[in-house]
């Protein structure tokens, strides 16, 4: 999915100039790819319970080889955005069916760790999708190259889900009666990946424009802030799935939201590339994988983590990315682009004060079932 994401930053100027579109108007469109993830995440919490997650990824992952192939044998504007629009729906539908396959293949005291591992393959997926986009509109190369290479990516998806095997869902439908209700710091947690999304997706994909017409930063420059942000979390995410198990996830959830949001406000202050390309870094490497780490924080908030609940937590993040173009589109065209990475700053602060919130009543809420246990 990040190889769908990251290159809009990127792809979006050489886009208008080859369609004739403000970049405004053209950015929001992408509302169709990302709505399409959010479309997805929605019917990802009813689809594992009547689908084998074996026959549903490879079903996905075609798909969207379709759909990105498809790209390069027209170029009418009116159907990129349906098949846009198509792909974010596998996209949703995937996501979810990854992370839900973690965390029932390992157990409570690993799946942080995991679950930031995996999310590894997402920044180097948005690393490599980065430059990719970097290189190919530097040689002038259609907009869509970088997104044959994501085709490509998706082929080799279906070729490993159909010798994969992959845990049992389907009985979940029959066994809904012993879910256990959800607490408030889960619907926390949910909202807090709303603004993670938002806040990040505000700053990737302006940041090269605001560098590039703010500061007269070369395009090819100015694309490689997308791509450092990714490097910078990829590192991090190494680290993350070690240093989970030394100081744990509550208190990891904490130092990620009070990083990523302390290193963004460099972002909008400095006025040098160069210095951006290494601020954009320390800002990736601050985030830490944050979707991942939130979702095992709320995942240990009940004693089965059912599909619908990683559902709903991914859910709270596809809200997130489905808006970010349309919002972001709008500040912008009331604003600038300077402000918008502001706006990405205040995000990333209020999920800080939600996560907080969240962990002191999951704490209380844990020493108050220790008490009851204890008499």
């Amino acid at each position: 999915m990040s190889g769908m994401l990251a290159p809009i930053g990127i792809i979006s100027g050489p886009m208008s100039e080859f369609f004739d579109q403000p970049i405004t108007e053209l950015t929001a469109h992408f509302s169709w790819l990302t709505f399409g993830i959010l479309a997805g995440s929605i019917i990802a919490l009813l689809v594992f319970d009547w689908i084998p997650l074996r026959k549903l990824m490879v079903a996905l992952y075609s798909l969207i080889l379709v759909c990105l192939i498809s790209f390069s044998l027209h170029d009418n504007i009116d159907l990129i955005w349906p098949a846009l629009g198509l792909v974010g729906v596998c996209c949703g539908v995937g996501l979810a069916g990854a992370a839900l396959t973690i965390s029932r293949t390992y157990e409570l005291d690993r799946r942080a760790s995991m679950l930031v591992i995996t999310d590894g393959a997402f920044s180097v997926a948005g690393i490599v999708c980065s430059w990719v986009a970097v290189v190919l509109i530097a040689r002038e190369f259609h907009w869509s190259g970088a997104y044959q290479f994501v085709a490509l990516i998706a082929g080799i998806v279906v070729l490993l889900a159909i010798f994969s095997t992959f845990p049992k869902t389907t009985t979940d439908a029959r066994t809904s009666h012993t879910r256990e209700p959800w607490p408030v710091s889960v619907w926390l947690c949910v909202f807090a990946l709303f603004l993670y999304t938002l806040g990040q997706y505000s700053m990737l994909w302006w940041l090269p424009n605001y560098a590039e017409t703010q500061l007269g930063a070369p395009r090819d420059q100015a694309g490689q802030l997308v791509s450092q942000f990714w490097t910078g979390m990829f590192v991090a995410q190494i680290f993350v799935a070690w240093w989970v198990l030394k100081v744990g996830v509550r208190r990891l959830v904490l130092i990620a939201g009070i990083g990523s949001s302390v290193s963004s406000v460099p972002l909008w202050i400095y006025g040098d590339i160069d210095g951006l390309l290494i601020l954009a870094t320390i800002w990736g490497f601050a985030n830490m994988g944050l979707l991942k780490i939130v979702l095992s924080f709320a995942t240990q908030m009940l004693r089965v983590p059912t599909a619908r609940l990683i559902s709903t937590l991914l859910l709270g993040g596809s809200i997130g990315t489905a808006v970010s173009p349309w919002v972001t589109s709008q500040v912008v065209a009331a604003t600038d682009n300077h402000f918008v990475l502001q706006f990405s700053t205040g995000c990333y602060v209020l999920l800080t004060i939600l996560l907080i919130v969240a962990t002191r009543i999951n704490k209380g809420r844990a020493e108050t079932e220790l008490s009851a246990q204890g008499n």
